[in-house]
């Protein structure tokens, strides 16, 4: 149980929060759960992998548009929403690895942005269903879960925990199964791993299947959750962002994705109190971390 004794303490922190917070607070907490899920699925596919992706904005926009469009253009409920988003997320990953696992390295992040930006462009293109960079908005009776209207606070709060929570234990069951530890055999020595009877193109498509899991839930619970769908999501900076929290926790960690999804929303929350050039703040720490710590917070304190 050594392993899991971590992860459950910071669970049972975060299903206190709500209880001890204010209210602003407590809401942003839910909006950092939803992002640290994107940001795991980014740590299963980079951080325990190696794939260095720039495509990741495509498999949150996959989710959130389907369960956006799902609710506006099919009049589907929310419990069908939600899937159609994981389903999306996933499928598009699959998708974008058949083809752009042909490569690696440089190449393969340089197919991943080109993904990506095409499928930015194209919410632009077919701006008569998507509204285009202005987005659109979620009606409230269409965000209700079941018996859970999820414009409240406290529902709200407690399906952003419900994702988190389920995502961070099955990350962790994954990390310590032999799928993997086959996993972290590819990203250490691909060919070594071939020559012990794996395929290293079927794990990693997996993988990137897995995070595209991840991140089209974490882009479905987002419009769920927030009552909003734009194409802002799809943009080269969704794909940065989740590289940075990745990093700034530290990458192959458990706990990482949250910890440096947190200290950047804040962050980023204080800084946009000062200046509108929030990115710039994101560029210099992403340079800052590769010079100065390129092992993350979790990271280094695990190696020391």
């Amino acid at each position: 149980m050594r392993p899991w004794l971590p992860s459950l303490a910071v669970l049972a922190l975060l299903a206190a929060a709500p209880f001890l917070l204010p209210a602003y607070h407590s809401t942003n907490l839910a909006r950092i759960m939803v992002l640290a899920t994107f940001a795991m699925g980014y740590n299963l596919a980079f951080g325990m992998t190696g794939l260095l992706s720039l495509g990741h904005a495509l498999f949150f926009a996959a989710g959130l548009y389907a369960a956006g469009l799902a609710i506006t253009q099919l009049s589907l409920p929310a419990t069908l929403a939600l899937p159609a988003g994981l389903a999306a997320g996933a499928l598009t990953a699959a998708l974008t690895g058949l083809l752009a696992l042909r490569t690696t390295g440089t190449a393969f992040m340089i197919v991943t942005l080109m993904f990506a930006q095409a499928g930015y462009l194209a919410i632009l293109y077919f701006g008569d269903i998507t509204r285009g960079d202005e987005g659109f908005t979620l009606p409230r009776a269409a965000r209700a879960l079941g018996p859970l209207d999820l414009s409240q606070d406290a529902p709200r709060y407690a399906l952003a925990f419900t994702l988190f929570a389920l995502g961070l234990l099955a990350s962790l069951a994954l990390t310590r199964s032999p799928t993997g530890r086959i996993l972290t055999a590819v990203r250490e020595n691909p060919e070594r791993t071939r020559m012990l009877g794996y395929d290293p193109f079927r794990y990693r498509l997996l993988a990137l299947t897995l995070s595209g899991l991840y991140a089209g839930g974490a882009g479905a619970a987002y419009a769920l959750l927030f009552g909003y769908v734009g194409a802002t999501f799809a943009s080269v900076q969704y794909s940065i962002l989740p590289l940075l929290w990745v990093l700034l926790g530290g990458a192959g960690t458990i706990l990482g994705p949250l910890l440096g999804t947190a200290l950047m929303f804040y962050v980023i929350d204080q800084a946009s109190r000062v200046t509108d050039a929030t990115l710039l703040v994101v560029g210099a720490a992403l340079i800052l971390l590769v010079l100065f710590a390129p092992r993350g917070l979790l990271g280094t304190l695990r190696w020391r």
